[in-house]
C-alpha cells in the first residue's frame, strides 16, 4: 500500500510538475548570453537564509542542494514543499552619450516544486522539478531605416530523482539523477520604416541527464549542538540536443528557412560543480551556515551558429553565501515556534560580456510560519539583489524578490491503531 501511494503520488506530481514549466520570471537582458540566468536549487527557506544549503542535514525540511541529506527524514514523514517567486526589478543604463536609461519591471512564476519520503530507516529518497537556468528580456534600438528588436525566452530544467543513506553514525551519502530538458529561443527582428520586417530565430533545444553527489557529517555534542560538513560535486558533461537558425522574411510568401543546424554534442557544455559548507546548530534554537560554490566555466563549450558574432566568453564562477536561522523556542508560543532568517551572499557570475564579468550581491531575510494543529510551515522570504558587470558596469540592476513556499510535513504513513 505505501509503495503504491508513492508511486500514484510521484505520478501525478511529475504531471503537475513538467505542465508548470512553463511559468518563468526572468527578465534581464543579462539572461541573452549563454544559458541565461543560472539556478541553485534552494528552496523557499534556503533563498531566505543567502541561499545557504550544503552541510544543512534536517528531517523536516527539503534540502536538494545536497542530495546526502535525504536520508535525515523520519521513518514515518512525508515531505511535499513548493515555491513561487515574485520579483521587481529596475535596471539603469548609460549611454556612450551621457544619457541615462531606465526601465522597470515585475514578473513571477512557479520556482520548484519537490517531495521526500523514507525509504527505510536508514535511506531516504525525493523526486523534484527545479530550474537549471532560465531567459526572459525584451528591448531594441533604432537602426538604419528601422528597428533592431531582441527578444528572449526560456528555461532548462533538471526532473530530479535522488536517493541518500546513512550507513554509520553521522554520515550520510547520496546521489541525484536529472532528466534535463528545455528550450531557449532567441529573436533578433529588424522591423523596417517601409513596414515588413525579417526575424532571426535561434532555438537551443536540451534533452540530457545530469548527476549530482553529495555527502555530509554531523557531530554532536553534549550541550546538544551540532556541527556538520558537507560537499556536493556535480561532474562536467557535454549536452544532448539541437541548435537551429530560423530565418523568416515577412515579405516573401515563403517557408522559414533554416540557415544552421547542428548537434549540441561536442558543441555545448556544463562545467563540473563543487559545493562545500559549514553548519553549525546552536541546539533548537540558532542555526548558522557557511557556503562555497565554485564552477569553472572557462572550460566549458558553447559554439553559437555560422555568421554569428558572439561578444560575450565564460568566466570561472564563485559564490559565497553565510545565513542563519533563530526559532526562540520550538515549544513555546506562537511567535516564539516563528523561524526568523538572515542571510547574504557574493557571487561571481560565469557571464563575461565584452571583458566585463557579471557580479551580484544580495541580503535576504525570512519567516517560517507554522500552521497551527499541523506540521506544515508556510515560509515567507524577501531578496534585495544588486546585478553589474565589471570593470563596466554596462546595465546596472536591483531586485526586490517575495519568495512563498509551503512546506507539507506529515505523518502520512502512520498506521491507525486496532482497539
Amino acid at each position: 500500500m505505501r509503495i503504491a501511494k508513492i508511486l500514484a503520488l510521484s505520478l501525478l506530481f511529475i504531471t503537475t510538475a513538467i505542465g508548470a514549466t512553463a511559468q518563468n520570471g526572468t527578465m534581464t537582458p543579462y539572461s541573452s548570453y549563454g544559458y541565461g540566468i543560472l539556478g541553485d536549487h534552494a528552496t523557499s527557506a534556503q533563498r531566505a537564509m543567502g541561499g545557504v544549503g550544503y552541510a544543512m542535514n534536517s528531517g523536516r525540511q527539503i534540502n536538494v542542494m545536497n542530495p546526502a541529506s535525504y536520508a535525515a527524514i523520519d521513518t514515518l514523514t512525508f515531505l511535499f514543499d513548493m515555491g513561487i517567486d515574485l520579483t521587481a526589478i529596475w535596471q539603469n543604463e548609460t549611454l556612450s552619450d551621457g544619457k541615462r536609461l531606465s526601465e522597470r519591471n515585475f514578473g513571477g512564476g512557479l520556482d520548484y516544486v519537490t517531495m521526500q519520503f523514507p525509504l527505510g530507516r536508514r535511506m531516504g529518497a525525493s523526486v523534484g522539478l527545479v530550474p537549471y537556468s532560465s531567459v526572459g528580456y525584451s528591448f531594441g534600438s533604432e537602426i538604419d531605416n528601422g528597428i533592431d528588436s531582441r527578444q528572449g525566452s526560456g528555461s532548462i530544467n533538471e526532473l530530479y530523482v535522488g536517493v541518500s543513506g546513512n550507513p554509520f553514525k553521522g554520515f550520510y551519502v547520496g546521489a541525484n539523477i536529472s532528466y534535463m530538458f528545455g528550450n531557449i529561443i532567441n529573436d533578433t527582428y529588424a522591423i523596417a520604416n517601409a513596414g515588413y520586417s525579417t526575424l532571426y530565430q535561434k532555438q537551443l533545444e536540451v534533452r540530457d541527464y545530469h548527476l549530482n553527489f553529495g555527502a555530509q557529517y554531523g557531530v554532536g555534542f553534549g550541550n546538544g549542538d551540532r556541527l556538520t560538513l558537507g560537499l556536493t560535486y556535480s561532474p562536467a558533461k557535454t549536452l544532448l540536443g539541437n541548435a537551429r537558425m530560423v530565418y523568416y522574411d515577412t515579405q516573401q510568401d515563403t517557408k522559414p528557412e533554416v540557415t544552421d543546424e547542428h548537434k549540441l554534442r561536442g558543441n555545448y557544455s556544463l562545467p563540473e560543480t563543487w559545493g562545500a559548507g559549514i553548519n553549525y546548530n546552536f541546539g533548537r534554537k540558532l542555526m548558522v551556515e557557511f557556503d562555497y560554490t565554485y564552477q569553472p566555466w572557462s572550460k566549458v563549450k558553447f559554439r553559437g551558429f555560422d555568421g554569428e558574432s558572439i561578444s560575450h566568453n565564460y568566466a570561472n564562477r564563485s559564490k559565497y553565501a553565510l545565513g542563519m536561522q533563530f526559532t526562540p523556542n520550538f515549544r513555546g508560543g506562537y511567535f516564539k515556534r516563528v523561524q526568523y532568517r538572515l542571510g547574504a551572499y557574493y557571487n561571481n557570475d560565469y557571464l563575461l560580456i565584452r571583458g566585463n564579468q557579471l557580479r551580484e550581491y544580495g541580503v535576504t531575510a525570512g519567516f517560517g510560519f507554522p500552521v497551527p494543529t499541523f506540521k506544515t510551515i508556510v515560509n515567507l522570504g524577501f531578496e534585495w539583489k544588486h546585478r553589474q558587470a565589471n570593470p563596466n558596469p554596462l546595465i546596472k540592476e536591483n531586485y526586490f524578490n517575495v519568495t512563498i513556499g509551503i512546506n507539507f510535513n506529515e505523518m502520512w504513513f502512520r498506521q491507525s491503531k486496532i482497539y
